[in-house]
């Protein structure tokens, strides 16, 4: 660790009074020395050597200073003119580092004052580490590869202040492996990248990227996972967009498919190319969604150990006009290979493989295996008394906050809401955002469906007494939460070595019909719901077997289970088509009522056993495909003579070709597919 000088500050002003002021606010950094004149601070300068210098903006120009500061000194122009202190701001090359801060009249505005002064000292001291390791490195003579070395060795000694050891380590590499570059710029991404705290500092450095790398456009990938799709790339910013959650959705990309960027992230391999009609992994999404034409290509995988978990992507070179490479160059390549090894630190720092990138929440995938362990756990300790709720909370009324304020302020909402739930939950319990507007919970410890109903009903007063931006245009002039419960003890799960996400989720979905009445829904399970109920939300409701009073538990409203409705996870399209099924060695004839990629509604002329696997040939069109479903549930039904059942079937086996079958038949169809239920 090398050593310096003990850290002085010089205050020039023009009168006592102000400087009398100020220097109480320095003392606590450093040595503080006063000059009320420039000849004054000619000599200071002469015989001390400054890390941060505070100005009047009128001494403060650069044409006063020039010559007498030294390149690591930080200024801070201060003067009670606003206007004054921005033009002396311009009057200084980029190449020094100057802030300009009014003089600090107010608390407030001596908590910015301090700030700056911090900023300007670290700046400083960290100008100073580098120049004295580049002497070192100067006197040893040593090659690049020995300065990397000596470098990890300067790490090993830094036990403290983690942060500013990896700033300096960075500031060396690119002192050596970018030169040609915009050096500073480079250093300032990269300190963000490791002081990012959550992932709104993220996004927010992939503009800077961009500026570096000199592209039209940039976006950023996660990879994730699901049962149904298999990997997919989910982005984070699309063509430099932070994208909200309707948007990303409508932008995931099937790592099996033939794109640039599915490409990079199921191979690993950088792709640096000028755009081709030719090329195979030129994917419409580029032709159609850029908005522009999209001439040259980099990309980059971002990895977590040997773990692809994200890809880097830049669009369309920008050079000078006399350069004649209008592509990306290696060197853009090494730099964005550089980037993306940082930003997947910075990913893993922020765990955003199991936390939702907007709210910080879990995701839907790690918070099942959370909750399967902890049923475990608990069903260990307590033997059969064991008893849990998963409580499905929706935002009132999201849309018309969407529509009214803007994504952004949507999910500005998102997170401070999630902020708000969490500080409403126990340690022991579990939080994830499992859609949109959508949380769900996990509760244990809990005895009772009343004791469950408790702990919801303070959380949804929690918010409905919280204040959130923009709420008193709201509907009631508030923003509330309706919530499902579904209760359910350890007998729900008699072999525990078995229980499996998908056991979870269909206690989910029974959360999820119960919060459905108390938003008003009108669903098979209450068709017969008042317009009076269907304005007044915020309320919880209980899926229930049983015929619970809404006497006995204030608020909750019992549902009759004895008709189960299946919930799917995609768009329905309300589409006729012949369908084969199979049953016990017999073919039977059938229709779909609506289609769907988790499977579809049809009409029989005899019942169908529930949870019964069947095979499925599906005609539409001029195309069919075969695959496996089971009958979710099956009710009588009312529609036309011979078709007296309708079952719900869901799809089991669905290769990625009879998937775009589908894709593409929806297409067809030039029809809006319902709401996700």
């Amino acid at each position: 660790m090398n050593s310096f000088a003990p850290l002085k500050i010089l205050l020039l002003l023009r009168n006592q009074e102000d400087t009398s002021q100020l220097q109480p606010l320095l003392t606590p950094f450093g040595e503080v020395l006063v000059a009320l004149s420039q000849q004054e601070a000619i000599q200071q300068f002469q015989r001390h050597q400054f890390q941060v210098i505070v100005v009047d903006y009128i001494l403060g120009k650069y044409a006063n200073l020039k010559g007498l500061i030294r390149p690591e000194t930080s200024v801070i122009v201060t003067g009670s003119s606003d206007q004054g202190v921005k033009l002396a701001l311009q009057d200084w090359p980029t190449r020094w580092y100057v802030d300009a801060q009014p003089f600090p009249y107010s608390e407030r505005s001596i908590l910015t004052f301090r700030k700056s002064l911090q900023r300007a000292i670290d700046h400083s001291l960290l100008l100073q580490e580098i120049n004295h390791l580049r002497h070192l490195l100067a006197q040893q003579e040593i090659e690049i590869k020995e300065s990397f070395h000596q470098i990890r060795e300067i790490k090993k000694a830094i036990n403290e202040h983690i942060v500013k050891e990896i700033e300096k380590r960075v500031a060396l590499e690119s002192q050596f492996i970018w030169f040609k570059k915009e050096k500073q710029k480079i250093e300032e991404i990269l300190k963000k990248l490791h002081k990012a705290h959550d992932v709104t500092d993220l996004l927010d450095i992939v503009y800077d990227i961009k500026q570096i790398i000199g592209s039209q456009g940039i976006s950023l990938y996660l990879v994730e996972e699901n049962e149904i799709s298999g990997k997919f790339l989910k982005p984070l910013v699309w063509n430099n967009k932070i994208l909200s959650y309707p948007d990303i959705s409508s932008h995931l990309v099937l790592l099996e498919k033939m794109d640039y960027a599915a490409f990079t992230a199921k191979t690993g391999t950088p792709i640096n190319s000028p755009s081709s009609e030719f090329d195979q992994r030129l994917s419409p999404r580029y032709l159609k969604q850029l908005g522009y034409e999209l001439k040259n290509l980099l990309c980059v995988p971002i990895r977590q150990d040997e773990e692809i978990i994200g890809v880097l992507e830049v669009y369309n070179k920008i050079t000078p006009p006399r350069e004649k490479d209008k592509n990306f160059t290696p060197e853009d390549e090494k730099i964005l290979t550089r980037l993306s090894e940082h930003i997947g630190i910075a990913i893993t720092k922020l765990n955003l493989i199991q936390y939702d990138a907007l709210t910080g929440l879990l995701r839907a995938e790690p918070f099942f295996e959370k909750a399967i362990i902890k049923i475990k756990s608990e069903s260990k300790r307590r033997l059969e008394n064991s008893a849990f709720a998963l409580v499905m909370g929706d935002v009132d009324w999201f849309k018309n906050y969407n529509d009214r304020n803007g994504h952004e302020a949507g999910n500005r909402l998102l997170r401070e809401l999630a902020r708000v739930l969490k500080s409403s939950t126990r340690d022991e319990d579990l939080l994830c955002r499992y859609g949109g507007e959508e949380f769900l919970f996990f509760l244990t410890g809990i005895k009772t469906p009343e004791e469950a109903w408790t702990f919801t009903e303070r959380i949804r007063k929690n918010v409905e007494e919280y204040y959130f931006e923009s709420q008193e245009f709201q509907p009631n002039h508030n923003l509330t939460m309706s919530f499902g419960i579904s209760f359910f003890t350890r007998d729900k799960f008699p072999d525990l070595k078995q229980l499996s996400k998908k056991d979870l989720i269909k206690l989910a979905n029974e959360a999820d019909i119960a919060l459905s009445q108390a938003k008003g829904k009108k669903t098979a399970l209450s068709p017969g719901l008042p317009e009076k109920a269907k304005l007044t939300k915020n309320k919880i409701c209980l899926f229930s077997n049983s015929n619970l009073s809404a006497k006995e538990i204030p608020l909750i409203q019992p549902i009759d289970s004895s008709v189960k409705k299946e919930r799917r996870r995609f768009p329905r399209y309300y589409s006729t088509s012949l369908l084969i099924l199979s049953l016990d060695g017999f073919q039977k004839i059938s229709k779909t009522v609506n289609l769907s990629l988790g499977g579809a509604k049809i009409i029989t002329n005899i019942p169908l056993p529930e949870n019964k696997e069947i095979k499925i040939i599906l005609v539409l069109g001029n195309k069919v495909f075969q695959t496996r479903g089971k009958v979710v549930y099956c009710v009588p039904s009312n529609h036309a003579l011979n078709y007296n059942y309708h079952s719900g079937i869901e799809f089991l086996e669905l290769t990625f070709k009879n998937r775009h079958v589908l894709e593409d038949y929806f297409k067809s169809l030039n029809i809006s597919p319902s709401r996700f239920s």
